[in-house]
């Protein structure tokens, strides 16, 4: 007895710990499990919550009424989403919810009332009633999980809320309509004053009413939306659905993400709003309105009226017909709506005029499988149809709507509404046809008169363009680069003006056969005047490195500059956003096409090579002592060396030259020239002088002599560049081993090795050693004149230099002009030793190294 007697007790404490305990934060309920009021079932995802709760303003919960419902866990004040007992409410305190063996789910209290939720008709096998991540209540077969075993769910019996996946519409299996009814009040919910649901299967549509009475309607679906809701269509938060189908036909909302909490909600008062959940502000705020203006008020302008929301009245008749009862338009009283102004004639020619951008009427009909042809020749014979639309209301093709009796509740829409064809009588539309063709003609004598006047508009302004306006730009270029006597001239100098048209001519357009050379700033034509000079025309491009400042000053300098080895400037072209210079022309092109192509060098003996060394150095020594104005040219290079048909020498391309009035260096903090060619004042300080052009023509020497480019030279022996190539064999003993290869046979070895001397002299490191250029000319002349050794060249480093403290890097734009440096200042200093800023799409660094001079650092690179 005492074994049997201990056996009871523990079966009764684990009945009681299984039926009674735990329920909370679960979200399942067994068969006979009690479910007392105080306990709740909690969704997996934990965003819903099932329990009893009391909406009594009352403290004594004990004695209100009680009601099963579904809230948002987490949401306070309390947001009920689903009421399982809203007409029949709980009364004490002792409810029950009870889920027994067979499935069936019903609600007691302590007065012992009754209420079933859910009495099944075949009984299930293992039942349980699940609150699912939806907010859905379901009862289910525990044998079969899967949807197929759901007997009962609380979202087929909606309150005043819509969650996603809930459906409003029918179930046609079961003949069951899903509707949303508003609670009575705020603290009721019992059934309210209004119910939103969708329409008969037949004519899928949303309807708001009031007590059975038609207050808002959007519809029918058209494919797309339901016609006339502006508010209900897809957007980043939700997207609507309306499902046709032979089981069931519904509307519904899926969320596009799911941490968001959105509700649909018809409230006490009639609004139906979209709620969004804002976590900051912990509150619900509309998100969509759906009947939120005075068009989406039922037949708010009557029959044949149609309502525009921003107007001022707001209803308008349809074209065609006039006001009822004109006089209560005028007092905002529209209800009685539009009469046509012709009478139809069902057998004497009526018609159909389409209207756009209309909320489709109430009241229609869908006639099945019909064309579009088809829909409007069997409307045509139904006298008693007065419009047709073909739209695709059931989502499986376009289908024929008709309507059988006046059009009601119109709206104009921009974004939700469709085509509507409304009959018409015959005289209605002889006079449609007549008011179109006088308003296509008056568009067309419009548009004629338009263009006719914009023609002699351009005309004149054409006219006074060019005969006004050209004569005075002239007049400006004129005086832009009109050069003011020097030295007591008295003939003023002017710089010829040259037509774009002209230039064109010159160079048949520009064209790609007459193109010579090309570089940064821009390319260089061929060409003929009428007169049969041949001439070179420099379009400087766009996107040139050298703008209106570099033009002018080349234009005004070499216009001013007369030397048998400086090229001669014959002219300019400044048209819009075109400036040319026009120069004599140079059969042989530039130097570079020479010394630096195996093929041509040849062209080229010592002797040749020779005098245009001799050539550019009177050249330079002209514009540094013998001109009137004293010039640093600042840009010297075997490509700005131009040669004539007897291969003589003739500087060339002044863009970047300056005037100087002294010895002294100048400074600039825009560095501009090309590597290879600079000093090392220049590059690292922008200090620039005579030396600089000194510096520049040493390199130019070495590089005639060798047929090899310093910027970019290669020996597989060493790093050095060809500066530093050369100063090695020179201290060497091997300064001969420099000269072309080419040159074995025409050189005279004295004059080669004076020639490497005086360039080394040229390119040493500090600027006061270098010779001034009338030393350097003298030098190439007198053979007889003794020759100092030269010191260490600037940038003579390898191609590879190597610095293992912090670099910085900074890369520009580039130019195919040898790639030259527009923008770059630098600076020492004296406590480590190098650091360099470098553009690093060239691949080179410059060739610079330590030896003493401090650390060098780069502020700015420009590469163009």
């Amino acid at each position: 007895m005492a074994d049997v007697f201990w056996l009871l007790i523990i079966c009764f404490v684990y009945v009681s710990v299984t039926f009674n305990i735990g329920i909370e934060c679960s979200d399942t309920l067994s068969p006979y499990q009690v479910f007392k009021n105080g306990q709740t079932l909690v969704s997996a995802n934990q965003r819903f919550e099932m329990g009893f709760f009391n909406v009594s303003s009352t403290n004594d919960h004990n004695h209100g009424m009680w009601y099963l419902g579904i809230w948002y866990r987490e949401i306070k004040p309390l947001t009920v989403v689903w009421v399982g007992n809203r007409m029949k409410p709980l009364r004490g305190f002792g409810m029950r919810l009870v889920l027994n063996s067979v499935g069936d789910l019903l609600l007691r209290d302590d007065v012992r009332t009754v209420i079933w939720l859910c009495r099944v008709v075949q009984p299930a096998s293992r039942p349980e009633l699940v609150l699912l991540d939806s907010g859905n209540l379901v009862i289910k077969d525990g044998d079969n999980l899967s949807d197929g075993g759901c007997f009962w769910q609380s979202f087929a019996f909606p309150s005043d809320t819509l969650l996603p996946g809930m459906k409003l519409g029918w179930d046609l299996k079961a003949n069951l309509q899903h509707v949303m009814t508003s609670w009575r009040s705020s603290e009721d919910p019992s059934y309210g004053e209004f119910l939103f649901s969708l329409e008969s299967p037949q004519s899928p549509q949303l309807l708001l009413e009031k007590n059975e009475v038609p207050q808002s309607r959007w519809g029918p679906w058209d494919g797309q939306r339901f016609s006339g809701t502006d508010a209900i269509k897809d957007n980043p938060v939700f997207k609507p659905v309306f499902q046709f189908s032979s089981d069931d036909v519904y509307f519904t909302f899926e969320m596009l993400d799911d941490s968001i909490l959105l509700r649909l909600v018809v409230n006490p008062i009639g609004i139906i709003q979209f709620l969004k959940w804002k976590n900051n502000t912990q509150a619900w705020v509309p998100m969509v309105t759906v009947n939120k203006d005075i068009c989406d008020r039922y037949r708010s302008c009557g029959p044949y009226g149609i309502c525009y929301a921003d107007d001022d009245p707001g209803c308008r008749c349809l074209q065609g017909f006039v006001a009822n009862s004109p006089n209560d338009w005028c007092g905002m009283d529209c209800g009685d709506g539009c009469r046509r102004n012709y009478a139809l004639n069902c057998s004497s020619g009526d018609g159909f005029v389409k209207y756009k951008r209309q909320k489709l009427p109430d009241n229609f009909t869908v006639w099945r499988n019909l064309s579009p042809r088809d829909c409007e020749d069997n409307c045509l014979k139904e006298c008693s149809c007065m419009a047709y639309t073909n739209i695709n209301i059931y989502g499986n093709g376009s289908q024929c709507v008709v309507w059988l009796a006046d059009l009601l509740d119109i709206r104009y829409s921009i974004q939700s509404a469709d085509e509507l064809y409304i009959r018409m009588a015959h005289g209605e539309l002889e006079y449609i046809a007549y008011a179109k063709r006088k308003k296509e003609v008056t568009i067309i004598a419009i548009i004629l008169l338009s263009v006719i006047l914009a023609m002699a508009f351009w005309c004149v302004v054409n006219w006074y363009i060019f005969h006004f306006k050209e004569a005075k730009r002239k007049a400006q270029l004129k005086n832009m680069f009109y050069i003011e006597p020097v030295g007591g001239e008295e003939d003023d100098q002017e710089v010829q003006l040259f037509n774009i048209s002209a230039i064109s001519a010159a160079t048949n357009n520009f064209s790609q056969a007459n193109k010579i050379g090309h570089g940064g700033f821009g390319s260089v034509y061929q060409g003929r005047l009428p007169d049969g000079q041949n001439i070179a025309v420099k379009r400087l491009s766009q996107n040139s490195y050298q703008g209106l400042q570099e033009f002018k000053n080349e234009v005004t300098l070499i216009a001013q500059l007369q030397h048998r080895n400086l090229v001669k400037l014959l002219g300019c072209c400044i048209q819009g956003e075109e400036r040319m210079l026009v120069y004599e022309y140079m059969p042989n092109k530039s130097l570079d096409q020479f010394i630096f192509d195996e093929a041509r060098k040849i062209l080229l003996p010592w002797e040749k090579r020779f005098g245009i060394l001799k050539g550019v150095a009177k050249g330079l020594n002209y514009l540094h002592y013998e001109s009137i104005l004293r010039i640093i040219h600042r840009d010297l290079k075997a490509s700005n060396v131009l040669l004539d048909d007897e291969m003589n020498p003739k500087i060339s391309d002044f863009g970047l030259a300056r005037i100087f009035e002294n010895e002294r260096e100048e400074t600039t903090r825009r560095v501009i020239g090309t590597h290879g060619y600079m000093s090392p004042e220049y590059v690292m300080d922008g200090h620039y002088s005579i030396k600089s052009d000194v510096y520049s023509f040493g390199v130019l020497a070495i590089e005639i002599i060798s047929g090899q480019k310093n910027w970019g030279f290669h020996h597989p022996d060493h790093e050095l560049n060809l500066l530093g190539h050369a100063w090695t064999l020179w201290n060497e003993g091997r300064a001969l081993e420099l000269i072309d290869p080419v040159l074995e046979e025409s050189s005279n070895e004295t004059k080669v090795s004076r020639c490497i001397q005086v360039g080394l002299l040229c390119v040493q490191h500090r600027a006061e050693e270098r010779p001034i250029m009338s030393e350097v000319a003298s030098m190439l002349q007198d053979e007889c004149r003794i020759l100092v050794e030269p010191g260490e060249p600037g940038f003579f480093g390898g191609r590879s230099f190597r610095w293992t403290g912090p670099a910085s890097w900074d890369c520009n734009n580039q130019s195919v002009n040898d790639l030259t440096v527009t923008t770059l200042t630098a600076y020492f200093n004296t406590d480590k030793c190098v650091k360099v800023k470098w553009a690093p799409s060239t691949g080179i660094l410059p060739d610079l190294q330590c030896h003493g001079m401090g650390q060098l650092v780069w502020r700015r690179v420009v590469v163009a």
